[in-house]
């Protein structure tokens, strides 16, 4: 990691660590290690509906291995301690024509990199490490990060999960409050063995292209958590990719025990606008671009809006929320063009809804067959459905349903066996946006070593 990197982390430790540094007892870097392994065999295929572009039909299948290695912390004021993450994909299924490439060297399909003919590689893989230093109720971590944060989201949707490298400090000292800030500076997509610089929609074309495939280096994030009572929580997150733009964050989420069943409130809201080129013609023309329409060449200008409402009863879970996305821009999140995820209640199996000026309603039901005997066993479908896209024409629609079954065997000598089916259709007519119907079969079965 570049030494200015190495110094903002240990900036950030000093001002998280400093205020307590109560000598801790772990048990010991050895005796609270962990290893396990998920295999995980993924399908998954996908009819594109219409348009010209190839490929029609995308179908792939694989094999994949997830080795998590997490180490204790060595005894003392200061512990120590390491992680590693090892990613081992092999190739199934998958041909020339069914492997999306998007015709180039470097954009590997939806589950598999590509080879310099287009075919998907017969096998791939990684490995992360991770150093961290704890200090009371404080940790400091460098090398391999997967954060689930607001502003920054880890892709888990295809056979290997998506990385980042970095570094970044959790801070606890305070009760009910959980402070974290970090860089992040490459990412490794779902259908690579390589880190690659960070971008967004807009700029994540062809690798050949220059001023379509700009990237930057520099991912700064800072927010925190806060219980105002056991069943309230206030978020507030601030996120920067250097040269494209700057993101606030607020969220507020409730869970309320009625007389009969629950209800659990989730508000977002998104503030998004330029930072350096992206802020000036110069730059984006340079190819420091957001995606969206007659957003001054590329300007990031966003402001998104939601509320989600869930209410539980016995088994049964049924949801209603809307979203609203206001501005020039679509919603800027980091997106490496190979599959990413946004913290935005959209964010669905196939569609983000995420389009400049666009206005979605959803609704969803699910139930836990394990209320009348069979645990296990859940199901889910969802209905999303979008409105005034801006686009040529204007006021363009989408919409999407999925529908979701899976079973985890309870109890025996397959013990944790999962079985997961997820089908969806889209329809839209946004710009660029192809129907889709899409099927994904997986298996996944996780073993602890110890």
């Amino acid at each position: 990691m570049p030494q200015k990197s190495l110094s903002l982390a240990i900036a950030l430790a000093s001002v998280s660590l400093g205020v307590q540094a109560a000598e801790t007892k772990p048990s010991g870097f050895v005796e609270d290690s962990h290893l396990a392994v998920q295999a995980r065999n993924f399908y998954i295929n996908t009819d594109n509906r219409d348009g010209t572009a190839n490929p029609s039909k995308q179908e792939e299948w694989g094999q994949g291995f997830i080795f998590n290695f997490t180490s204790g912390y060595t005894q003392g004021t200061v512990g120590f301690g390491v992680d590693a993450i090892g990613l081992y994909g092999v190739r199934l299924d998958s041909g020339k024509g069914t492997a999306y490439n998007a015709g180039s060297v470097g954009k590997g399909g939806t589950v598999f990199p590509s080879d310099s003919d287009g075919r998907a590689v017969g096998d791939f893989g990684s490995l992360g490490v991770t150093g961290k230093m704890k200090i009371s109720k404080s940790e400091l971590r460098l090398g391999t990060l997967q954060p689930k944060l607001p502003v920054v989201q880890t892709n888990d949707g295809r056979l290997l999960p998506q990385t980042f490298e970095g570094g970044q400090v959790t801070s606890n000292e305070i009760e009910n409050l959980t402070l974290i800030g970090g860089k992040l500076e490459h990412a490794k997509g779902r259908n690579s063995s390589n880190m690659d610089s960070l971008t967004i929609a807009g700029s994540n074309g062809n690798p050949q292209t220059a001023t379509s495939n700009q990237r930057s280096n520099e991912f700064y994030y800072a927010g925190g958590d806060y219980k105002i009572t056991k069943d309230l929580m206030a978020q507030y997150y601030y996120g920067s990719l250097e040269d494209f733009y700057k993101q606030h964050f607020l969220g507020l989420t409730h869970n309320w025990a009625l007389p009969v069943g629950s209800l659990k409130s989730d508000l977002r809201y998104f503030y998004s606008d330029s930072d350096g080129k992206n802020g000036n013609q110069e730059g984006r023309i340079a190819g420091y671009r957001s995606s969206g329409y007659n957003n001054n060449g590329g300007e990031v200008d966003n402001r998104t809006w939601s509320a989600k409402f869930t209410y539980s009863l016995q088994g049964h879970s049924l949801a209603a929320g809307y979203q609203r996305v206001d501005g020039t821009s679509d919603f800027p999140f980091l997106n490496q063009g190979d599959g990413s995820t946004a913290y935005l209640i959209t964010d669905v199996q196939i569609g983000k809804f995420q389009r400049a000026g666009e206005r979605t309603w959803l609704a969803s039901y699910g139930y836990d067959f394990a209320t009348i005997g069979v645990p296990g066993l859940t199901t889910s479908v969802m209905y999303l459905k979008g409105d005034n896209i801006a686009a040529p024409g204007n006021d363009r629609r989408e919409w999407e349903r999925d529908f979701q079954l899976g079973y985890v065997i309870p109890s025996g000598s397959l013990k944790g066996l999962g079985l997961t089916w997820r089908n969806a259709s889209l329809r839209s007519d946004a710009v660029n946006q192809r129907d889709q119907d899409e099927n994904r079969l997986i298996v996944s079965y996780t073993y602890n070593f110890f």
